[in-house]
């Protein structure tokens, strides 16, 4: 399990904690295909994450 923001940047779409906060509250983050404004939204394997027309599959990550 990891929250949404430190997804973001492990990915590398947000440098910082602040960056991903900041994208994530303007809505450009999706879970799931539905906008979330969580940034400590808890992800589990399985869950796909949409930044910037980009789409991460949490599972393949943080195994």
């Amino acid at each position: 399990m990891i929250k949404l923001d430190q997804f973001l940047k492990l990915v590398g779409i947000a440098s910082t904690g602040g960056q991903a906060k900041l994208m994530i509250l303007d809505g450009g983050v999706k879970v799931n295909d539905t906008v979330e404004t969580r940034r400590g939204r808890k992800l589990v394997s399985g869950d796909q994450v949409t930044v910037e027309g980009k789409t991460f599959e949490v599972g393949e990550l943080i195994q």
